[in-house]
């Protein structure tokens, strides 16, 4: 399928994939391809770091994909890859696709400070399109987070001690945690049934209330993000 199928993206995305199951690593391969995506894919964090440093001299991915429990333990060898990747290379797009929430390693990965992150639990992806939206949005520079990640991450932390979320009035932390699991403005609007025009002010109500100072409106809802999830 080229570019110019309908079913393709307008602009491909060079992905490197990791995941051990070949069946799904095969399947995922053939969606992405078939969207005009250029992947290639490895089923092991060793071989995930090795793809994406031997890249590096001709330009990194736009998006890396990696499951969290590969070879050889099955315990965490995609996220230490992912994190270990993200330390080298800050604004690498990482996208954690994966059974499983690790508060520790996903609050490292968020650490950094900077956006192209994401974190979607397999189970709770029930439409195509929606981990299709959420590859090109991580790899953008978007923060992409499943609720359920959202939840665990602030029962792991000490959040609410931030003296900057305690001013923000309870639709201003409903906004957030919207915000959280990576959903635009719009969307936000439509999950709260409020106008455009409110989400937006009640946004610039939250940078105002956790002092941050004008910067890139995507830079400044990365900051919030993690000033909610204590990372």
């Amino acid at each position: 399928m080229t570019p110019s199928d309908p079913g393709a993206d307008a602009t491909p995305l060079r992905i490197v994939l990791a995941e051990d199951s070949v069946i799904l690593r095969d399947g995922l391969v053939a969606l992405l391809a078939r969207r005009g995506h250029d992947v290639v894919a490895v089923g092991d964090g060793d071989a995930l770091v090795r793809e994406v440093t031997q890249r590096g001299a001709g330009g990194l991915p736009d998006v890396v994909i990696a499951d969290i429990r590969m070879p050889p333990t099955f315990t965490d060898e995609g996220m230490r890859a992912a994190t270990a990747l993200r330390a080298a290379h800050p604004t690498l797009p990482v996208l954690v696709f994966s059974q499983y929430v690790e508060t520790r390693y996903a609050t490292q990965l968020l650490a950094g400070g900077a956006g192209g992150v994401g974190y979607l639990l397999k189970d709770r992806v029930a439409e195509v399109r929606d981990f299709l939206d959420a590859v090109r949005r991580v790899a953008s520079g978007q923060t992409v987070l499943d609720p359920e990640v959202v939840t665990q991450l602030m029962g792991s932390t000490s959040a609410t001690a931030d003296p900057g979320l305690g001013r923000l009035t309870p639709r201003e932390r409903e906004v957030l945690e919207l915000m959280a699991e990576g959903r635009s403005n719009g969307a936000i609007a439509d999950r709260l049934f409020l106008s455009y025009g409110a989400v937006e002010k009640n946004v610039a109500q939250i940078f105002t209330k956790l002092g941050l100072e004008a910067d890139s409106a995507d830079h400044r809802r990365v900051l919030a993000v993690l000033r909610y999830l204590g990372a």
